[in-house]
């Protein structure tokens, strides 16, 4: 079996418990009451915010069911990706990522300086995308983010556009049913994504893995944008920390259903009434292993903070704002090799 490389080992506390229990896992909301735009029934809206609600606070996690995204289209992304990965190293190579972009293809990322058992094609929702070109709060420099044009399989990027456009239509409800549940305006998030949205659209693919008791697909970590909504097929491997007890729970994969977690923006501008959880990825060593999440972040020069409506005397703010792209472009780069120090995380951004 030969030795594993030790960039891919876990520290003792980290590594994966293989032999999990399996409980009640997170919760599963039926989205039909919006899934055909008009909402005919006021109470059944209501039930609906009630449930986001509750998942959100409890849980940092949810799956949606009757999302309103075809079935279809996530059998394409699914096959037009196992394509792309079975390619050589050498071919998926010509559309690597540069240094200075998100897009494309990569195989050396790491979460908290473990390099993660993965391999990744990164596309940007909004091509060209605005990003400043360095974290410095200081520098008001910007550059255009663009997309490779990956030449197999076939229709790659058209799949992967056709599959954008419907996955963002849900991000926009689910951050409706979001602010109502916090008592805003239903399009109280709009504004920050509606013009220059920063997001990203990622395809993962997880070889099996010889250390499964050694090494993570990811890493434990947070997400750092506003909301991500994965799709995983049936093999699994995502585990979250449940908030209650801080054990791992295994998120079953559920046939056509959307995992949705909350991150790190809307922890900001909920002033901690939400809370971005911590998850990981699990490795097989038998199977391999495909997912495919959609990262939702707002324009590069959003400056994120608790929002005015949920602070008071009671209540006030506890986070200094941040921009949402310098904050970005910090964690990209972090993500990219292994580095002295901690990353980049919201709690810097805590006050006292």
């Amino acid at each position: 079996m030969g030795e594993v490389d030790p960039a891919y080992i876990q520290d003792p506390e980290h590594r994966p418990n293989l032999s999990f229990v399996q409980v009640e896992g997170i919760p599963v909301i039926d989205l039909s009451p919006i899934t055909n735009h008009t909402v005919s029934d006021s109470s059944s809206l209501e039930g609906l915010v009630k449930e986001i609600r509750s998942a959100c606070k409890e849980w940092g996690f949810f799956q949606v069911i009757n999302h309103g995204v075809p079935l279809s289209l996530r059998q394409r992304i699914e096959e037009a990706s196992k394509k792309f990965f079975a390619q050589s190293l050498e071919e998926k190579k010509k559309v690597s990522r540069d240094k200075g972009t998100l897009s494309g293809y990569y195989d050396t990322e790491h979460t908290k300086n473990v390099r993660d058992w993965k391999e990744v094609f990164d596309f940007l929702t909004k091509d060209p995308t605005l990003m400043p070109i360095t974290s410095d709060e200081h520098d008001d420099r910007v550059t255009h983010w663009t997309n490779p044009s990956p030449q197999y399989p076939p229709h790659f990027r058209a799949i992967i556009e056709e599959y954008i456009q419907e996955v963002e239509k849900l991000a926009f409800k689910l951050m409706e049913l979001i602010a109502l549940s916090l008592g805003l305006e239903a399009k109280r998030f709009e504004q920050f994504f509606i013009k220059d949205q920063t997001s990203l659209f990622r395809l993962n693919y997880y070889p099996p893995c010889p250390y499964p008791h050694l090494a993570l697909g990811v890493g434990r970590h947070k997400d750092s944008g506003a909301l991500t909504i994965l799709a995983q097929d049936e093999v699994g491997g995502l585990e979250v920390k449940c908030k209650a007890d801080q054990e791992w729970i295994r998120v079953e994969p559920t046939t056509d259903a959307f995992v949705i977690n909350i991150g790190d923006i809307i922890q900001v501008w909920s002033n901690d009434a939400y809370e971005s959880v911590e998850h990981r990825v699990m490795v097989n060593s038998e199977k391999e292993r495909f997912s495919f999440p959609f990262f939702f972040f707002p324009a590069h020069d959003t400056e994120v903070k608790p929002l005015k409506e949920l602070i008071n005397e009671q209540n006030p703010s506890r986070y200094r704002p941040y921009k949402s792209g310098k904050f970005l472009v910090s964690r990209m780069n972090s993500n990219l090799k292994k580095r002295v120090g901690e990353n980049l995380q919201i709690y810097h951004y805590k006050l006292a």
